[in-house]
């Protein structure tokens, strides 16, 4: 951590100062107020944040909030906020924020732990489920909330040319992955060159549907039972994916294109099948509004059909308290008030994002939020304990995984390659005293965190 800080501090001045007021000059204050400075990364929801923090501002005579967004390097913006003494009292971050590893926080003393009287409050708990969302390794560690979520972007869904499957006399979506191959071939087929069956782009290929589809089979890359990583199980999906390839139904230029230029050929209906998450809902209302053909949502197919393991989500809003902070007791309330049911349902319903409690399931008007509530939460979505973040020469095992599909090379080496360095890799940082091996005894895919981790240093 001490090298981390060293580095971090080094950082040209200009860098570090590189912020955008997100809520404008505060307005001087009648009286005296304890002020709680907030940090954001997040700028889509920033017109909503803004006017519920001057609400808060305007009616509350003993505490002002000063909101304020960081453009760039948002991690490393934090870490020296608090090495130098100018950390706000809290910051959002969302789950699995990129670059934030809530390890190194905790062990470098930085976050202050949400107490039981919040954890517990009857009007917290019911709008965000407090205690059914703990997660290791996310917002917690060994067992200690650093931060509650109260929203969530939804886990992997299949978007889908409606006109495109009638065209080819296809009346359901497939349930498994066989049947989606034979489903894309058909649609490719159909196009004559036109249209093609499915797409995907230059990032995150893998993870941006195929591995969601692996996970709701019960697959996972790590064992917690064993605590080594392990791919063996992969070998069905990835040798099935093949084939969108072999068969010429993947759209030309997906693993060159970006994102953006392939949302827009979706749009245009130059292929049938997209995969991704809610976010879509917007981008295919707003950003890439059709108009044209009918569009629809499905839930991610199977292996086999049916559902065994957990599909990733994406938890957000979280907030976490510098231990820094000397406003605690003013910061908890803004934290109560920022979990509040009006303001969680108000930012749900003005389509930032969807309903993660059961309580704000049911009081949320899903009619308000478009398209949006076509990605409604599902049982089975949530996340898994955080594996150990091992420092693995080469390729991350997704883009191996991605390279192998595309190539249609051999995929028992493909597994046995990736089994042997990240276990290396696991076993080198334990000695080096850089992670823990997580142990999850009994572990249950469709209930990753319901059994308590050991962690060991071998």
């Amino acid at each position: 951590m001490k090298k981390l800080l060293s580095v971090l501090l080094i950082i040209s001045v200009s860098a570090m100062l590189v912020f955008a007021a997100g809520s404008g000059e505060a307005k001087s204050p009648s009286k005296a107020k304890t002020v709680v400075e907030i940090w954001s990364n997040d700028r889509h929801d920033l017109e909503y944040l803004n006017a519920m923090i001057a609400k808060f501002n305007e009616s509350n005579s003993d505490i002002e909030i000063k909101h304020t967004t960081v453009v760039d390097n948002y991690p490393n913006m934090l870490v020296m906020g608090f090495t130098s003494g100018n950390a706000p009292d809290l910051f959002y971050m969302n789950a699995r924020g990129t670059g934030f590893d809530l390890k190194t926080f905790v062990d470098a003393k930085m976050l202050t732990p949400y107490p039981d009287s919040l954890l517990d409050d009857p009007a917290f708990a019911k709008v965000t489920d407090a205690r059914k969302h703990i997660v290791e390794g996310v917002n917690a560690i060994n067992g200690v909330p650093y931060a509650i979520f109260n929203v969530v972007r939804s886990g992997t869904r299949m978007i889908y040319n409606v006109d495109l499957f009638k065209k080819s006399n296809i009346t359901k979506f497939p349930t498994t992955l066989a049947e989606m191959v034979e489903v894309a071939d058909k649609i490719t087929k159909d196009g004559k060159g036109q249209y093609y069956g499915i797409a995907t782009c230059a990032s995150a290929q893998f993870e941006r549907w195929l591995e969601g589809i692996i996970n709701k089979s019960g697959i996972y890359h790590y064992d917690f039972d064993r605590g080594v990583f392990d791919f063996s199980q992969y070998k069905e999906a990835i040798l099935l994916a093949q084939k969108f390839f072999k068969n010429g139904s993947m759209f030309p230029g997906s693993n060159t294109q970006g994102v953006d230029a392939m949302r827009a050929q979706f749009a245009n209906g130059t292929f049938a099948l997209w995969g991704n998450a809610s976010q879509e809902a917007g981008v295919f209302t707003d950003q890439f509004p059709i108009s044209d053909f009918e569009w629809a949502v499905a839930e991610l197919p199977s292996l086999d059909g049916s559902v065994k393991g957990t599909v990733d989500s994406r938890p957000q809003k979280g907030l976490f308290m510098f231990s820094s902070s000397k406003n605690k007791d003013a910061a908890w309330q803004v934290v109560k008030y920022l979990n509040s049911e009006a303001f969680v349902k108000g930012y749900i319903e003005q389509g930032y994002a969807l309903p993660l409690s059961t309580y704000m399931q049911q009081v949320v008007d899903m009619g308000k939020i478009g398209r949006l509530a076509d990605f409604a939460p599902v049982s089975y979505e949530g996340l898994y304990p955080s594996v150990p973040a091992v420092s693995v020469s080469g390729e991350p095992y997704a883009v191996a995984i991605w390279n192998t599909i595309v190539s249609g090379s051999d995929v028992n080496k493909t597994i046995a390659d990736l089994n042997k360095k990240y276990n290396e890799a696991l076993d080198r940082d334990l000695a080096l005293g850089k992670v823990k091996r997580i142990v999850i005894k009994g572990f249950d895919p469709l209930n990753p965190n319901a059994k308590e981790a050991t962690f060991l240093d071998k």
